[in-house]
């Protein structure tokens, strides 16, 4: 049995405990119930939840979510397009954001997938103050995609 402010009282009945806790208008709460005997505290329990939810929220606050972006190009795509979508993958960069940089194969471009690694590197170059590869470029289906992460400061 532990007392509202941390002192011990010793092993006691329920009963007694209950009549303790109702003495000092707090609750009784069972902290470990599995251990022999189990162990009880002396609390208020609708502040200590009230902490608990305050805590859980300071925590939450410090958080920072990464979103991935997706920048989607063709093997056929020209150089002012290319410089358009690497514009905005900096712009993603720069807020923080992952970026995935993928490139689709259609119908028989899907037998010259050598020719998507040149683009994904001229892609990097146009990037690369903003950006590192996380992920180097793979082909998964008849997507080839690599992924960026903004540069720490």
């Amino acid at each position: 049995m532990i007392d509202s402010d941390g002192s011990q009282l010793g092993i006691m009945s329920s009963k007694e405990a209950q009549n303790i806790a109702n003495d000092k208008n707090l609750d009784l709460v069972k902290i470990s119930p599995n251990a022999q005997p189990p162990v009880c505290k002396i609390m208020d329990y609708g502040k200590y939840r009230f902490e608990l939810a305050k805590k859980d929220k300071e925590s939450r606050k410090n958080q920072k979510v990464i979103t991935i972006k997706e920048v989607r190009m063709s093997l056929s795509i020209d150089t002012h397009d290319l410089e358009t979508k690497a514009g905005n993958c900096n712009k993603f960069l720069k807020a923080g954001n992952k970026v995935k940089v993928s490139i689709r194969f259609k119908g028989r471009e899907l037998a010259h997938t050598e020719l998507g690694l040149p683009l994904l590197d001229k892609f990097l170059a146009l990037v690369e103050e903003n950006g590192t590869v996380e992920k180097k470029p793979k082909m998964e289906g008849r997507n080839m995609s690599m992924y960026l992460a903004p540069k720490l400061q």
